[in-house]
């Protein structure tokens, strides 16, 4: 059985934390930012946890976490 490869886009946007789930960055914080908030920016800039019904796709498409 041949090695499965990682799906480089999601490795590079994916992060495993020490007990195993996964750490991604907020969207939208790329443009258009002058009619955002400061608050809502500053928000943007914290990592969040991946949902868990997307953690099963994620773990297939990065098998080697």
């Amino acid at each position: 059985m041949p090695k499965v490869k990682t799906k480089r886009a999601a490795a590079k946007r994916f992060k495993v934390t020490g007990t195993g789930k996964l750490k991604r960055m907020k969207a939208y914080k790329s443009h258009i930012l002058t009619k955002k908030s400061t608050k809502r920016k500053r928000n943007l800039r914290q990592a969040a946890m991946t949902d868990a019904t997307n953690v099963k796709t994620m773990k297939k498409i990065m098998p080697y976490l």
